[in-house]
């Protein structure tokens, strides 16, 4: 495919409006990593669109062979432009299918440590925290309110594909999660709520984390909602001796996630 026809205008489409992605239930995917752990995580993927006048590699020729998608020969100068770099055009892009917006996809265990990002406002800090909470064994993230996009470029290449690799579920408000919480509990787990708070009462290596624990990281300006604050069991703190007032949202999310794992790996080598 040569020509900007109705179908290139659609994948366009699919990486500037946060609202065509929702119409048509799905996203473009750039890079190699993203790609191959959609793959591999079993996401439908719907389109690959490869380079038609490259010489594709060992990896593109190998998913063009594998993936279960329909494959679409497109110029060097449309995956240029859908590719997302000045310097480089990509051998492949994916459209892969939205998964349902449904907090039942976060595995409920007595081990589960799920976070909150409370209205975003920028999509590399969804990305950068769903990355940490792949590397720090989150067993899912949940974004509420009105706030950046999960779906958006800029979120899925902060992410390094981790949100393929684990449930990130957006919800329209706490009451949502709340009442998701409440099952859990209902079934027996313990879970607590933990907002992370520059007031909070406690270090946040004070409080324990080897329970189950949702744990809330607030808006980049405003911190947590009023909702949310009074849904809390505790509020934690991240001590700081510098001249920084604050740290960036996904950076204390970072924090207090390193946290959580080093005192659950900890607890089991007791």
């Amino acid at each position: 495919m040569s020509g900007r026809n109705a179908r290139f205008q659609r994948w366009e489409a699919l990486l500037r409006s946060r609202t065509k992605r929702q119409r048509h239930g799905e996203f473009l995917v750039q890079g190699v990593r993203p790609i191959t752990m959609a793959v591999e995580h079993g996401w439908q993927i719907r389109e690959l669109l490869y380079d038609a006048g490259a010489q594709l590699s060992g990896w593109a020729r190998d998913a063009l062979d594998t993936v279960r998608a329909e494959k679409i020969a497109v110029s060097r100068e449309l995956m240029h432009e859908l590719g997302g770099k000045a310097d480089t055009v990509p051998e492949l892009l994916a459209v892969v299918a939205l998964p349902e917006d449904d907090l039942r996809r976060i595995p409920a265990a007595p081990t589960m440590l799920t976070v909150v990002f409370d209205r975003p406002a920028s999509p590399g800090n969804i990305g950068t925290l769903v990355r940490s909470a792949d590397a720090f064994g989150a067993s899912g993230v949940i974004i509420t309110g009105h706030a950046a996009d999960v779906y958006d470029p800029k979120t899925v290449r902060a992410s390094t594909g981790s949100l393929f690799a684990l449930p990130v579920v957006r919800a329209p408000s706490h009451q949502a999660v709340l009442s998701w919480v409440d099952e859990i509990r209902a079934d027996g787990i313990g879970m607590s709520v933990v907002g992370t708070d520059e007031h909070g009462a406690l270090d946040a290596a004070e409080y324990d984390f080897t329970q189950p624990t949702l744990t809330l990281i607030g808006n980049e300006t405003t911190g947590l909602s009023s909702g949310w604050r009074e849904a809390c069991d505790r509020l934690v703190r991240i001590p700081m001796s510098g001249s920084a007032s604050s740290l960036n949202a996904a950076t204390a999310a970072t924090v207090v996630l390193y946290e959580s794992a080093r005192q659950r790996t900890a607890a089991t080598r007791r």
